[in-house]
């Protein structure tokens, strides 16, 4: 049984029994197409949602053996597809070499994309992107010599020839420079619930916004960064949230809305059954950009009517996820009061920041529980919403864990 408030589902695609992981869109020639990076296998399946009641699955595109691929970014008439290790745990493990960096392809063919060019990062590859068009990949990228993921920013203005024309790292991460972190630093790394992943390390998206880019460094906190000279990137600030909050992914997020001088955060939840440091998602005051300021925390999702178990207690993880990011493309709805973030077992929660110090609940949708299991994880087979994008029609796209795309639709003003 599904639950919702203020919408309702319209369509539903299979996905042909692939897995649905990260979203990306493109709007051709009056025609809408959403690209879905899978999970549990490598590859990419393009959708036209054109009518968004009945998605058309287009095609399938394999990705390289035992890689993960599940990041797509789509803009300008390009295609950024992540090429990753596949951590223990979750699956494709083979004796195939994985590949790493990401892929540049041309979608000004929707549906027939063609590989342009490959950027080899080294180390285990590429996270989660951004690219709004133009010249500049910005990465969040692992580089030999280096501990966890950091910032790179990749110049494909020769597609077929990428290169790293500029970089940063949280002092510390140059370990084979000879760097080592700080007494504080260092306790971020082994204290609370690390759960396997590397604290002090660029989760990504970077999120550019004129000459800045707002990065989500984990338990580095949010560091803002000046590009104005892209090959020497330089600190302007860093905001941490852990100590206390968040999950060793203490910074997944941020999504910068320069027109209200806030920028919206979340961390990551990533232990089932919440098995981890409170996790949180807020809006930080970023006018005096070398003081940012927490304004705000959204508050926790309440079981809807119908729903007897806690959401703590239903298995899977608890905890939010990923925003809908426009990042200033025409054919996504822009962000302003409406802050769309997903929320593992608690699905899509909408929340209105229109007065910036009391973010409200306006909407959720929680869609039944997957029936199949398409892959590890998680634990106990209940919904994991993963990522949400929102067209600039107003409609809704969710993926989740173990099944396929749901597009949902307003009903309602959307507000609490």
């Amino acid at each position: 049984m599904s639950y919702a408030k203020n919408l309702r589902e319209i369509g539903y695609n299979d996905l042909e029994g692939k897995s649905g992981f990260k979203l990306a869109m493109q709007e051709r020639n009056g025609r809408f197409y959403l690209y879905v990076g899978a999970l549990w296998e490598p590859g990419l399946s393009i959708l036209e949602v054109t009518d968004p009641a009945h998605p058309r699955h287009v095609r399938w595109i394999d990705g390289p053996p035992n890689t993960w691929t599940l990041q797509v970014q789509v803009a300008d008439g390009r295609m950024i597809t992540n090429l990753e290790h596949v951590p223990k745990g979750w699956g494709q493990a083979s004796s195939a070499r994985p590949l790493d960096g990401f892929l540049v392809w041309d979608v000004t063919d929707p549906e027939d994309p063609k590989e342009l060019g490959h950027w080899p990062s080294g180390g285990t590859g590429t996270h989660r992107n951004y690219y709004d068009g133009g010249r500049y990949v910005h990465a969040a990228t692992s580089l030999p010599g280096f501990v966890g993921r950091i910032y790179g920013v990749v110049d494909i203005d020769e597609p077929e020839n990428p290169r790293l024309v500029g970089k940063w790292w949280h002092p510390g991460q140059n370990q084979g420079a000879g760097e080592t972190f700080s007494e504080g630093d260092e306790r971020k790394r082994i204290s609370g619930k690390p759960a396997g992943n590397e604290p002090i390390s660029l989760h990504g998206g970077p999120y550019k916004s004129g000459d800045r880019v707002y990065c989500p460094w984990s338990r580095g906190g949010m560091v803002t960064l000046d590009i104005s000279d892209i090959a020497a990137p330089q600190l302007v600030s860093i905001l941490s949230a852990y100590p206390p909050l968040g999950s060793t992914c203490g910074m997944h997020t941020v999504l910068p809305i320069p027109e209200r001088k806030l920028a919206v955060v979340n961390d990551e939840a990533l232990n089932e059954h919440r098995d981890e440091p409170l996790n949180f998602a807020g809006l930080v005051d970023i006018s005096d950009e070398r003081d940012p300021l927490f304004v705000s925390l959204f508050p926790l999702p309440d079981p809807p009517p119908g729903l007897t178990d806690q959401f703590f207690d239903r298995g899977g993880r608890f905890g939010p996820h990923n925003q809908h990011q426009p990042q200033w493309q025409s054919c996504l709805e822009p962000s302003t009061d409406l802050i769309y973030l997903t929320y593992f077992n608690a699905g899509l929660q909408i929340f209105d920041i229109s007065q910036a110090r009391r973010p409200t609940v306006a909407g959720y949708f929680i869609p039944d529980e997957p029936a199949t299991r398409r892959g590890a994880k998680p634990t106990e087979l209940v919904t994991q919403v993963e990522d949400v994008i929102v067209d600039r029609r107003g409609f809704i796209y969710i993926s989740e864990k173990n099944s396929g795309i749901r597009v949902l639709a307003r009903d309602g003003a959307l507000r609490a």
